[in-house]
């Protein structure tokens, strides 16, 4: 898992030029073993993250004012369970293109501003979603965090907090204020 953002695009990408179609993604983690059950109800405690070019970004909390945008090899993100993936429409960006949206994006997604009700990994990809194709992630994804923000003041402060809570395995980008 890498923090993001990190470097400048690859001159291979530069080469290509233009603009290339791909395929948008939402990858959907389990976060605990009782979606088994949830999940027939429309309900459930998911993670997600978006795929396109081969890498899937996601948000996720950290004790640091910087960016929670971090990218994995796709359907593959630590410490979760995969339990799908939904085809969310097409894009033409290249590979450079979408890595500066995400570069601009990410500064709007500190690890230390993630909260499980009101800024979750769920509303990042819910946000990337709709800038690029106009249409929101699937409700049933984001739901439980929903109807937790209609009793959020019942809820304890450590439960509103993330449990994802694990560190990159490596130095932070530091450019850029990110």
């Amino acid at each position: 898992m890498r923090l993001f953002p990190l470097s400048s695009s690859s001159s291979k990408e530069q080469r290509k030029g233009g603009k290339s179609r791909a395929l948008l993604y939402l990858n959907i983690y389990d976060l605990t073993p009782i979606n088994n059950y949830l999940y027939w109800f429309g309900l459930g405690i998911f993670h997600s993250g978006i795929e396109v070019h081969g890498l899937e970004y996601a948000f996720g909390a950290h004790e640091y004012p910087t960016s929670g945008v971090f990218e994995v090899e796709p359907r593959s993100c630590p410490g979760f369970i995969f339990r799908r993936s939904v085809l969310l429409g097409s894009i033409d960006m290249s590979p450079s293109g979408f890595r500066s949206f995400m570069e601009h994006l990410s500064g709007e997604y500190h690890g230390d501003t993630y909260h499980l009700i009101a800024k979750n990994c769920n509303h990042f990809t819910d946000e990337v979603c709709m800038r690029l194709t106009g249409k929101p992630i699937p409700g049933w994804v984001n739901r439980m965090a929903r109807l937790g923000s209609f009793c959020n003041c019942l809820l304890p402060e450590n439960f509103q907090v993330t449990a994802v809570r694990h560190l990159p395995d490596h130095q932070a980008y530091s450019g850029n204020g990110f």
